[in-house]
C-alpha cells in the first residue's frame, strides 16, 4: 500500500513539471528592438571618379629624317622651346655626299649646255649660207635641247641634296616642352629613332574610361538627342592629381568614342583642361570627378539593405512588423550610402540597421525614428 502511494506522488509531481514546462515554452519572447528610419526625399550627389591619363594637347615625336650622328644637342630635358626651334644637329656623311655629286654634275651639265650652245651658234650661220646641211644644224639644236634638260634634272636633283641635307638640323615642330632624350652627342640615329618628344601643354587631355553600363547611365542622365548634343550639354568636370589635390581649372568633356572596345568592354572619354600654368604635365596621372545630381530621391545607409540574387532589399516596417521590399538603387561617392530610386514612399519606414538578424514578417519594438538624411 506505501509503495502505491509512492509511485501515485512520483507521477503528480511529473504531471506538475510537465504542465509548468508547457505553459514556460508557450510564453511569446519579447520583440526586439531595431532602429528604424522615415524616408523624406532629397538632392543627391552622386559625382563619379574615375582614373584618367594626362597628356599634351600635342604629343609629337622628334625623328631624324636623314641617318647619321648626333653631332650637337642644344636642348635639354624639360627645355621649354618654340616652333622651328634648334634641337638636334646630326652629321650624316651619305647626305654630304649626295650634294657633293649634285654640285658636281651641275657643274658638268652647264658645261654640256655650253658646248651644245656653241655648236648650234656656229653651225647656225653656216646652215644659212648653205654651207652645211639642215639636218647637222638640227643634230647640234637636238643635243642643245638635250643638255638643258640635263641640267634641269640636275638642277632638281640638287634642290632634293640640299632640303635632304636641311634635315640635318633638326628643329621643333610645335611650341612645347622637351621629354627625354635618350639618345646623345655621337650616337647613330635613322629615321627608326625618336629623339626626344615635344609636349604642347598649353592645353591638355586626361583621358579615361567608362563600362558599357556606367556609359549607359551616364548619357541617360544628359539632355540631348544626339551623342554631340549631350556632349554640349555635360557638366563642367574636375580634375585631382596624384597628390590628393584639386586642379584649380576645371574641364570639360570633348569627345567619347564612337565604339565599345571588345576587349576591355569600355568608351574612351577625352576632357580637355587648360594649362597655361604649366602645373600639368603630359603623361601624369589624375582622378576625373563628374558631378551628378539626382533629385528627390531617399538616401539611406547600405547597412539597411541586403541582397538576394542580383536584388536590392530592406525591411519596411508594416505596423508592429517587417516585410522585405525590393528597391532600386544607385550608390553613393562615399561607399556607405544607397540613393533610393525606386521601390519606396515618402515616409515610408525602414529598419535601418540590424537586417541581418530579421526575417520576413518578424514582429519588432522600434528603437530609434530616424530621418534619412546624407
Amino acid at each position: 500500500m506505501k509503495v502505491k502511494m509512492i509511485f501515485s506522488g512520483v507521477i503528480a509531481l511529473f504531471g506538475l513539471a510537465s504542465c509548468g514546462g508547457n505553459n514556460q515554452a508557450n510564453q511569446e519572447a519579447p520583440a526586439q528592438e531595431y532602429p528604424v528610419m522615415a524616408m523624406y526625399t532629397q538632392d543627391a550627389n552622386m559625382q563619379s571618379v574615375y582614373p584618367a591619363t594626362i597628356k599634351g594637347q600635342e604629343d609629337i615625336e622628334v625623328k631624324p629624317r636623314v641617318e647619321g650622328f648626333i653631332e650637337a644637342i642644344y636642348v635639354d630635358e624639360g627645355s621649354v622651346v618654340k616652333a622651328g626651334q634648334v634641337l638636334f644637329r646630326i652629321n650624316s656623311p651619305s647626305s654630304e655626299q649626295a650634294l657633293s655629286s649634285a654640285k658636281a654634275a651641275i657643274n658638268s651639265e652647264r658645261a654640256q649646255v655650253n658646248t651644245a650652245k656653241v655648236n648650234v651658234d656656229r653651225y647656225r650661220p653656216l646652215a644659212e649660207k648653205g654651207i652645211v646641211s639642215e639636218v647637222q644644224l638640227l643634230t647640234y639644236e637636238n643635243a642643245y635641247e638635250t643638255a638643258l634638260a640635263s641640267l634641269q634634272q640636275a638642277e632638281a636633283t640638287l634642290k632634293n641634296a640640299q632640303i635632304t641635307m636641311s634635315w640635318t638640323t633638326v628643329t621643333s615642330p610645335v611650341d612645347g616642352v622637351v621629354g627625354s632624350i635618350p639618345f646623345r652627342s655621337g650616337s647613330l640615329v635613322n629615321s627608326s629613332n625618336t629623339l626626344t618628344t615635344i609636349a604642347n601643354t598649353g592645353n591638355v587631355y586626361a583621358y579615361f574610361s567608362l563600362n558599357e553600363r556606367k556609359l549607359m547611365e551616364f548619357l541617360e542622365g544628359v539632355e540631348g538627342s544626339t551623342q554631340s548634343e549631350k556632349i554640349k550639354n555635360m557638366p563642367p568636370v574636375s580634375l585631382f592629381l596624384a597628390d590628393g589635390s584639386e586642379y584649380a581649372e576645371q574641364g570639360r568633356i570633348e569627345t567619347i568614342t564612337g565604339t565599345v572596345d571588345i576587349t576591355t568592354g569600355t568608351a574612351n572619354f577625352r576632357a580637355e583642361f587648360p594649362n597655361k600654368s604649366g602645373k600639368l604635365r603630359s603623361g601624369t596621372s589624375g582622378k576625373i570627378v563628374i558631378p551628378k545630381i539626382l533629385n528627390d530621391v531617399f538616401v539611406i545607409p547600405q547597412k539597411a539593405t541586403f541582397s538576394q540574387q542580383d536584388k536590392v532589399l530592406v525591411y519596411k516596417l508594416e505596423g508592429d512588423s517587417v516585410q522585405q521590399q525590393i528597391i532600386s538603387v544607385q550608390s553613393m561617392p562615399n561607399g556607405q550610402d544607397y540613393a533610393v530610386i525606386g521601390g519606396l514612399s515618402a515616409n515610408d519606414k525602414i529598419v535601418s540597421d540590424g537586417v541581418a538578424t530579421l526575417r520576413n514578417g518578424m514582429k519588432i519594438n522600434v528603437k530609434e525614428n530616424l530621418t534619412a538624411s546624407n
